[in-house]
């Protein structure tokens, strides 16, 4: 008796104790529930299967549940291939194994492909699936059910709603990955596949129990390289990690190939040879891969060769893959992401907006039925706000699949929070009206609308080796949100998180509530503090696509233009007016799009050229919404970081150090944005903000007003990604700079804040000194500690900010800063500012 009262209590501090994590687990981690003595009699005891192939999905499934039941409620259960039997036994099984080996054919309900039946009645469990990778979801489900400590009876069956639910990765063979944001490739180093492939199982568990049925592994923008023999080997040890999971594997393939590796001199799709080389790659590549899900191939966009080189159709040049996959049961996704990137903008109906039209829309009917055209969600590029792609509504007879992006490459880069579910749901609830019927975009995709047999969902996810997958904890919620969107598009975005959180970060009612007020918050403010009202999100788009630099948006060929002025902004898509992309759309949304009146507020600058005065349904005018927004925004983000504070001894301390530290960089970096967006229309229109904010702050010392020994004035540009225009740099990379300035502030306690510059190519040291004594010291190692694409400018994307708190300062107080050069980073500073208990500079 005492043994087991010990027993009792070893589970209850392992229960509650808050144990160091690194992310690595994700979703995934199994943590302990209560689970009293009764709770134990009433789960199964054993788990009985039908099948030992290791290489089967069911064997996972058995050998999670019997991971899971241990880990979770410490219960060992023994996995048998017997006979069935329901009492105190958890049976996992395909349908037709489950009819044979249990004689029961009436008591399934009807399960689609990949769907699954679950009931948990007393110790009795049944997960049956429509086929073993259905039988592997359910085992997952169920693992869910007590991760979150759901021990209800439960009884229920669930279909995905398409049967395309891919994931692309954009791994290049060197290792890199472009738009990669946590760290190397899991697949590639140096030009070949990588041997070790635990990190390749561990991506496999966490897709498979989002259901994810495929995996595109390497970058769209494809090396033919990858099809040498020596790497089509490796492709086989990738697959055979992917297979237990119920995951296919997929290949990204370069247009060139049959010129640049087999030397063909030719790409020419309809050129016989072209046609008979890339039979024979197929053929050796299914030798390797017996189960390939297919290919994917971007032709013809941004440079990459394609078809339109030999004056060919995007449908030939698509077919040409689509028929040698046909003898194998492949699938070739054909990007949608087709475009002029040499636009001029002195034509007023130029329009990046309507090249998935242009290019794809005369086409339809014309590709082979293996083929699914892969459609961004918006016409552009991933923006923070876009109207759905019209091209949705402009293929009867094509099989589609919508194209969304989990790592963040204009929203932050896994280094502000951004959770998706909102957007990616705004985006697939929309009813497109097609010949003037209920038409929701999630149904088009799904192929249901149009009567299609393939359609889905893809999205770019680029994890990395960086141990929580994609740089950030909380950018997690994304990759679980995606996978739960794509089989159920109904599901609701606060459940989803409120599952992702309860599993990722425990049970604990405060951490709950917060994590979903923090992310549901997220979307709103991002938008809010880059770009609104449709004007884009007005990141360089020349550059890295991160930090604020609106002024690029104009007068470049990518067509990714606001048109801004002295005295208006946005584009004009108006059929009346504009480039026409308004009248791309069926005839109800085009009409809505086509006037002002019926344009949404937060898509106006998409589809309208407007004065800066002119007044929103809002009642506030253009210019003054742009302020106000990128103020309220960026005073939300100030808002994360006490919240996340409150949560300290609640989250293991890595974690929440973690997250921590990226909402103290994402608080700064919204107020460099606010600033340079704000300072930039304002200097462009010459519109006093009514509130008197913009270009007024009386709590900074700019640097370059400081006294100045070692350090030299420098004019940054974009010159509004500075205060006031202007930074200080050291006279040479080997000088030490230093700036002092007498303060001139009422005595009191203050938030200390100093912006200054983290350079790519050196880490240099600064030091702050109040009169004599240190109040802290810091490194510029961000490209080591945050994932965004990194800068060897001065500019919106290096920009950071540094907090010290709780300074107490005297008026006439002395504040130094010492900063030592290193690499070529000139230790540069912006500004400092003293900041009183509730202010927001």
């Amino acid at each position: 008796m005492r043994q087991l009262s010990f027993l009792r209590l070893f589970w209850l501090l392992l229960v509650t104790a808050v144990a160091a994590e690194n992310g690595f687990d994700g979703w995934l981690r199994y943590a302990p529930v209560r689970c009293d003595k009764n709770c134990q009699r009433r789960l199964p005891s054993r788990i009985v299967t039908f099948t030992n192939n290791q290489s089967n999905p069911v064997v996972t499934a058995a050998q999670e549940l019997k991971k899971g039941l241990h880990e979770i409620v410490g219960k060992d259960v023994s996995i048998t291939r017997s006979k069935c039997d329901s009492r105190s036994s958890l049976v996992v099984a395909t349908l037709d194994e489950y009819r044979k080996a249990c004689n029961k054919h009436s008591d399934v309900p009807t399960l689609e492909e990949d769907g699954f039946w679950l009931r948990a009645k007393g110790d009795g469990v049944q997960i049956i699936g429509q086929n073993a990778r259905g039988a592997l979801y359910g085992a997952f489900e169920y693992i869910s059910l007590l991760g979150q400590g759901n021990f209800s009876d439960v009884d229920y069956s669930t279909n995905p709603d398409a049967p395309i639910r891919w994931v692309n990765q954009w791994d290049n063979m060197d290792g890199s990955i472009e738009r990669g944001y946590a760290g190397p490739s899991i697949f590639f180093s140096e030009g070949r596949i990588v041997e070790n492939m635990d990190r390749v199982k561990q991506y496999a568990r966490l897709l498979a129990s989002i259901r994810i049925n495929a995996i595109v592994v390497n970058n769209v923008n494809a090396n033919a390289t990858l099809l040498t023999p020596t790497n089509m080997k490796g492709l086989t040890r990738i697959a055979d990690v992917f297979r237990p999971y119920g995951i296919q594997i997929g290949v990204s393939l370069n247009f060139a190939s049959p010129d640049t590796l087999g030397g063909l001199g030719t790409y020419d799709p309809l050129d016989p040879k072209v046609i008979s080389w890339w039979q024979d790659i197929t053929d050796s590549l299914y030798e390797y891969v017996p189960d390939l899900a297919g290919y994917l191939v971007k032709a013809s966009s941004e440079g990459q060769p394609g078809p339109e080189t030999y004056n060919r159709t995007l449908a030939e040049g698509a077919n040409l893959f689509a028929r040698a996959l046909q003898p194998h049961g492949g699938v070739l996704m054909f990007r949608a992401f087709v475009y002029d990137h040499h636009l001029s903008e002195d034509s007023w109906t130029n329009d990046r907006a309507n090249a998935q039209i242009e290019f794809f829309k005369e086409l339809d009917g014309k590709f082979e039925d293996n083929v699914v055209v892969q459609i961004k969600h918006g016409p552009i590029d991933f923006q923070v706000r876009e109207p759905v792609s019209p091209l949705f509504a402009n293929m009867y007879h094509t099989n589609m699949a919508i194209e969304l992006q989990v790592t963040q490459e204009y929203l932050g880069q896994q280094c502000h929070l951004v959770y998706l579910s909102p957007m990616w749901k705004e985006i697939l609830d929309f009813d497109l009206r097609v010949d003037k019927k209920p038409s929701p975009v999630r149904d088009i995709v799904s192929g249901q609308h149009f009567k299609r047999s393939l359609g889905g969902y893809a999205a770019v996810v680029n994890v990395g080796t960086n141990s929580s997958w994609l740089g950030s904890h909380l950018a997690m919620s994304n990759l679980y949100a995606y996978g739960r969107l794509a089989w159920n598009p109904t599901a609701d975005s606060v459940d989803i998180l409120e599952d992702w959180t309860r599993l990722t970060f425990g049970r604990d009612r405060r951490v709950l509530d917060t994590i979903t007020e923090l992310s549901m918050a997220s979307w709103p403010a991002y938008e809010n503090y880059t770009g609104n009202l449709g004007i884009q999100t007005l990141t360089d788009i020349l550059y890295t696509h991160y930090g604020p630099n609106p002024g690029s948006q104009d007068g470049n060929g990518w067509g990714q233009w606001t048109r801004a002025n002295s005295q208006s902004i946005g584009m004009d898509r108006t059929v009346k007016n504009g480039t026409k992309n308004a009248g791309q759309y069926p005839s109800e949304i085009a009409e809505m799009y086509e006037e002002i009146e019926t344009t949404p507020d937060d898509l106006l600058l998409w589809f309208h050229h407007v004065p800066y005065t002119h007044r929103l349904h809002s009642s506030k005018t253009v210019i003054q919404h742009f302020y106000d927004a990128h103020y309220s925004g960026a005073e939300t983000a100030q808002t994360f970081v006490p919240k996340w504070e409150a949560l300290k001894g609640r989250i293991d301390k890595q974690r929440y150090e973690e997250v921590r530290h990226r909402f103290i960089y994402q608080a700064g970096h919204s107020i460099v944005w606010r600033d340079a967006i704000n300072n930039f229309y304002y200097n462009l229109s010459d519109i006093e903000d009514q509130e008197g904010r913009v270009r007024h702050h009386p709590w900074r010392v700019e640097a370059e007003d400081m006294n100045l020994s070692g350090y030299t004035k420098y004019t940054v540009h974009p010159y509004e990604t500075a205060s006031n225009a202007t930074a200080i740099v050291t006279a040479t990379n080997s000088t030490t700079g230093t700036a002092t300035t007498k303060l001139k502030f009422p005595p009191g306690t203050y938030d200390l804040g100093i912006n200054y510059y983290d350079l790519y190519g050196g880490q240099s040291e600064w030091t702050v000194y109040l009169n004599k004594r240190v109040v802290g010291k810091w490194k510029g190692n961000a490209e080591d500690i945050l994932g965004h694409t990194p800068s060897i400018y001065l500019d919106g994307h290096s920009a950071i900010r540094i907090t010290f708190r709780d300074v107490k300062v005297k008026k006439g107080d002395v504040l130094k800063i010492v900063g030592q050069p290193d690499g070529v980073e000139p230790a540069p500073l912006d500004y400092v500012v003293l900041l009183p208990e509730g202010v927001v500079d």
